[in-house]
């Protein structure tokens, strides 16, 4: 009974989540034959995502200001943009196309990701139940069945753009299921004036949600490597990497979405943290195989938690005018770790090899939970914290 009346509250928020993960899931599941389409080097091809991935950081920015222009329409709109991107990327022939389609895919997802944060939390602050993790879970499963159905249609040798049109198809309907009122934001919490919001605490959870993506993108975009060509494994063997990582996070928040009644929001992220390092550390020091895949698992498990619960505290330490302007500057600073996060694995493996490289990210995740979380946890005991409306 508790998770169903946790879905129902969380349901038109969750429409966004679900839309950002099937869309970005489906993009990365066709992204082989889209490169191919355009004709782009790796190169090339990583220079331009990067450069239209900038808009998300954006779109997160501008978020409450997106969201005071179009009020109750401003997530279904943001979805509808989104799905326009991922057309216009689809079908694209030239990589200048592709560029625009996944700018514009940036930032509707941008602007989607903020403001069903900033509603979840402000949904938890009113009831007084956790559902951040609840609300991720089911973006991770969301992401992993988009995953393995764009697979099933591209072994049945489906055109991409049909695939493309059937994902906008579901994205509208997805936009529509999102209407929704809008998560408080006053007036005077929208400009960036000093001293309106609370920036220690948002420092301090914009760098804790920071190691909690840095942790997931190495993870998710170096694992298949390091499972091939560090130890040997097959293409299959390295194809597991990614999918124990995001199965273990999906398992891994729904049981977070449990503990967190029980245990501390900051203690819950700090054994997480912990648990995440070892699982990452292991994976970097694994002899065979099997312990890198057993490894990779324990990462996603410890790993996933983390940001929901950062975020979800975040939007009860601050008032509830400040919440959608917190959450958006918070996220701004957390998907930093998709921009230096690639390079820094690069380097540290050009120079000394993925294992090192795997190894200084549990060290990062490790520095975070002694330091970082520690100063959270003070700062959350004496922040003023916004009551739950009744």
């Amino acid at each position: 009974m508790g998770l169903k009346q946790d879905l129902y509250l969380s349901r038109r928020p969750l429409a966004g989540f679900v839309a950002i993960g099937v869309a970005w899931a489906t993009y990365f599941a066709q992204m082989p034959v889209i490169k191919a389409h355009v004709g782009a080097s790796d190169g090339a091809y990583g220079m331009a995502i990067l450069l239209a991935s900038s808009g998300a950081v954006v779109a997160m920015w501008l978020a409450p200001l997106f969201q005071r222009a179009f009020s109750r329409v401003a997530v279904p709109l943001g979805i509808v943009i989104l799905a326009l991107g991922m057309l216009l990327s689809g079908i694209s022939t030239t990589l200048m196309l592709l560029v625009v389609g996944i700018a514009l895919a940036s930032i509707g997802s941008g602007i989607v990701d903020v403001l069903i944060n900033a509603r979840v939390s402000e949904i938890e602050a009113r009831q007084g139940r956790s559902l951040m993790n609840l609300n991720h879970a089911l973006y991770s499963f969301a992401y992993a069945g988009a995953a393995l159905a764009t697979g099933a249609l591209r072994e049945a040798r489906i055109a991409t753009g049909a695939v493309f049109l059937l994902l906008f198809a579901v994205l509208l309907i997805l936009a529509y299921a999102a209407r929704d009122r809008v998560a408080e934001a006053e007036e005077t919490a929208l400009p960036d004036l000093p001293g309106q919001i609370p920036y220690g605490v948002v420092l301090l959870v914009g760098l804790v949600v920071l190691t909690a993506f840095l942790a997931e993108a190495a993870s998710e975009g170096w694992s298949a490597l390091h499972l091939e060509r560090t130890l040997g494994g097959t293409a299959g063997e390295g194809a597991l990497g990614p999918a124990a990582l995001g199965l273990t996070m999906g398992i891994g928040r729904l049981f977070g979405h449990g503990l967190s009644r029980f245990i501390r929001d900051t203690r819950l992220m700090l054994l997480a943290t912990l648990l995440s390092a070892a699982g990452i550390g292991l994976a970097g020091l694994a002899p065979s195989v099997p312990v890198a895949l057993l490894g990779f698992a324990i990462g996603g498990l410890g790993i996933s938690v983390v940001a929901p619960l950062a975020l979800g505290l975040l939007g009860r330490l601050v008032p509830p005018d400040m919440r959608l302007a917190a959450i958006s500057r918070a996220s701004v600073l957390g998907y930093g770790a998709f921009f230096f996060g690639p390079p820094l694995m690069g380097l540290v493996a050009e120079g000394f090899g993925l294992r090192a490289a795997f190894v200084v990210v549990a060290g990062i995740l490790c520095l975070t939970a002694l330091a970082v979380l520690p100063a959270l946890a003070r700062r959350s005991m004496t922040q003023t914290i916004a009551s739950p409306a009744a």
